[in-house]
């Protein structure tokens, strides 16, 4: 990587005065595990490169009563994918930290870093969209909360400024008769990318009729797919039966995906169809 300048500041503070001062040629690393591949086939070709690494401050996760879990950009997925408090507040989030790569890959790649780089066969953004989850930006402006739902806006772009630095994900707890999934299909090796994701959210009332079903395809196209008019079908009724079978058609027949190697659009039509349907089960297998 010749010629590539190295900034690593000390604190968050001095990480957004750099990142001011830079011009938009530079890109920020934490895990580096998407970025370096980039550098070395000369995909991206930075003038320099912030690195998050010496950012302890961002390294934390917690829990606030009233506003849920508070995850820092640097939390490691394999980090997040264990942690006791995660696995207790949102255990379908810890688990679908789990499916991302292999345990290699989890060990250097980084929430933050998962979430910027918008890869759209990427497994957390998926279930973070249905969560409701928002991230915290900083630049030497200020900061400001972007919910998950405006973060994604195409193949590897975000809502996010030149300027700005992902700091931290929240995820807000679910609440009492809330049941969350994430289902992920591969169509080659067990540790590959997904062809399709999807996963659901469903709150009920104390009768078992639904009061918010989310419904959240991955993978399928550049940003997570959400269909609002089919979601809508649910809500007053018991989920189950033939209206399963409806609203994962509904999806299916309203979302357009693309072709790769994973699958065809085709074929992803007929996965999206199936995990629809499979993920509203799970959510209401014990309501």
């Amino acid at each position: 990587m010749p010629n590539v300048k190295l900034l690593q500041p000390g604190t968050l503070d001095e990480a957004v005065t750099l990142l001011a001062a830079q011009n938009e040629d530079t890109k920020v690393i934490s895990g580096g595990t998407a970025l370096v591949i980039m550098l070395k086939n000369r995909l991206i070709a930075p003038a320099a490169l912030l690195s998050l690494g010496r950012l302890s401050e961002l390294r934390n996760i917690r829990h606030e009563p009233g506003v849920g879990l508070r995850i820092g950009a640097l939390v490691t997925i394999r980090e997040a994918e264990l942690s006791p408090l995660i696995h207790d507040k949102q255990p379908a989030l810890a688990e679908t930290f789990g499916k991302v790569g292999n345990v290699r890959v989890r060990h250097a790649a980084t929430v933050g870093g998962n979430l910027t780089e918008a890869d759209y066969a990427s497994d957390p953004p998926c279930l973070l969209v249905a969560l409701r989850a928002r991230v915290k930006a900083r630049s030497a402006k200020g900061e400001r909360e972007i919910p998950l739902v405006n973060l994604f806006k195409g193949f590897y772009e975000t809502s996010l400024a030149p300027d700005e630095i992902l700091t931290e994900l929240i995820v807000p707890d679910l609440g009492l008769g809330t049941r969350s999934t994430y289902i992920k299909y591969v169509s080659r090796s067990s540790e590959d990318r997904p062809c399709a994701g999807m996963a659901a959210v469903l709150e009920t009332a104390a009768d078992g009729a639904c009061k918010e079903l989310r419904l959240v395809a991955g993978a399928v196209s550049e940003i997570p797919q959400e269909i609002a008019a089919a979601e809508e079908q649910a809500r007053g009724c018991r989920v189950s039966g033939k209206l399963i079978d409806d609203i994962a058609q509904a999806y299916a027949d309203a979302i357009e995906p693309l072709s790769d190697l994973r699958g065809s659009a085709w074929y992803r039509k007929q996965i999206i169809r199936v995990l629809g349907r499979r993920a509203m089960q799970q959510v209401t297998a014990a309501n």
